[in-house]
C-alpha cells in the first residue's frame, strides 16, 4: 500500500513538473518570437510574417532605431526618472506606511482612511492638470514625471501589512534604550523590512519605467521625453510615412516598421528583465507578506 502511494505521488509530481515546463515554454514562446524577429529583415517579415526562426537576419531595425541621439537622450531621462523616483517613493512611502502601522499614532485610522479614499475617488484629469500645470508650474519639468507617482496607496498598504507583522517588542526595546522614532525606524525596522521594500521598489520601478501618460500630458519639450514617449512618437512617424507611401528610400531599403516595433520592445523591456534576477529572492519573500502571522 505504501509503495502504491509512493508511485502515485511520483506520477503526480512528474505531472506537475511537466505542466510547469510546458506552461513556461508557452510563456517564453512570444518573447522568443519578438527577440528573433527583431533581427529579421523587413522584407522577410512582410513576406512570411513572424517566424520561429527567420530565414534572413538583419540589424537594420536596430541601426535605424539607434540613429541619432534621441534614443540615448530618452534613455537618460527614463533612467533618471526611474532611479530617482523609485528611491524617493520607497523612502517616503515606507515612512508613511510605518506611521499608519504604528499603534502609538493617535490618528492613524483617520490617515489610513484618507489614504484608502484616494484609491476609490480621484480628482479627475482636468483638476489634476490644473494643479500640476497651472498651480505648481511643473509643465516641461522633469519633476512632473516623478512627483505624481511618489506615493501609491496600494503600495503603501502592502508595506503597512508587512510592518504589522513585525513584533512590537523590537520598537519597544529600542524606545526603552532611549532611541527616538527616526532611529528606531531606520536602524531597527528598515533592516528587517528588506523583502517588502525590495518588492515595492520593483513595482515602483516598473511604474516609472513603463509610464508615458505623464509625458503625454505635461511634457512638450522633446528633450525631456522618456523612452516610452519617444517610442510612441517614433511609431506614429513610421506609420505616417507608411501611410503616405514613403516607406522606401529609392526602392533600395524598406523602412523597418515592423522590425522597429519589435526592436523597441526588446530595448525597453531589457533593463527590467536584467534587474529582476537581482531582486527575485526579495520579491518572492515579499509575496508572502501578511500570509503568516505569529
Amino acid at each position: 500500500m505504501r509503495r502504491r502511494n509512493t508511485v502515485s505521488y511520483n506520477f503526480f509530481t512528474a505531472g506537475i513538473y511537466i505542466f510547469i515546463i510546458i506552461f513556461t515554454l508557452i510563456c517564453l514562446l512570444p518573447f522568443w518570437i519578438i527577440v528573433v524577429n527583431s533581427f529579421a529583415a523587413e522584407e522577410n517579415i512582410l513576406r512570411n510574417g513572424y517566424q520561429f526562426i527567420p530565414a534572413n537576419f538583419s540589424l537594420y531595425a536596430y541601426a535605424f532605431l539607434l540613429r541619432g541621439s534621441r534614443i540615448f537622450t530618452s534613455y537618460t531621462v527614463t533612467v533618471t526618472v526611474t532611479v530617482t523616483g523609485t528611491v524617493s517613493a520607497v523612502f517616503i512611502s515606507s515612512m508613511f506606511a510605518y506611521v499608519i502601522a504604528n499603534k502609538k499614532i493617535k490618528y492613524r485610522n483617520i490617515i489610513s482612511f484618507m489614504t484608502y479614499f484616494t484609491m476609490i475617488f480621484g480628482g479627475g484629469m482636468v483638476s489634476t492638470y490644473i494643479l500640476i500645470a497651472n498651480w505648481l508650474k511643473l509643465k516641461d519639468n522633469i519633476i512632473v514625471l516623478i512627483l505624481p507617482y511618489i506615493m501609491n496607496p496600494f503600495f503603501i498598504f502592502i508595506l503597512v501589512s508587512f510592518f504589522r507583522t513585525i513584533p512590537d517588542e523590537l520598537s519597544e526595546a529600542a524606545t526603552i534604550d532611549g532611541a527616538n522614532d527616526i532611529y528606531t525606524f531606520f536602524r531597527i525596522i528598515w533592516p528587517v523590512s528588506v523583502p517588502a521594500l525590495a518588492s515595492v521598489a520593483l513595482l515602483y520601478a516598473l511604474q516609472y519605467w513603463n509610464d508615458f501618460w505623464l509625458a503625454l500630458m505635461y511634457i512638450d519639450n522633446f528633450r525631456l521625453h522618456p523612452l516610452q514617449m519617444m517610442i510612441r512618437q517614433l511609431m506614429s512617424d513610421l506609420r505616417a510615412a507608411q501611410y503616405m507611401g514613403l516607406s522606401s528610400a529609392g526602392g533600395r531599403q524598406l523602412t523597418p516598421t515592423y522590425g522597429v516595433q519589435l526592436a523597441t520592445v526588446v530595448m525597453t523591456i531589457g533593463p527590467i528583465i536584467l534587474l529582476y534576477p537581482f531582486l527575485q529572492k526579495y520579491f518572492v519573500s515579499g509575496l508572502m507578506i501578511g500570509s503568516v502571522k505569529g
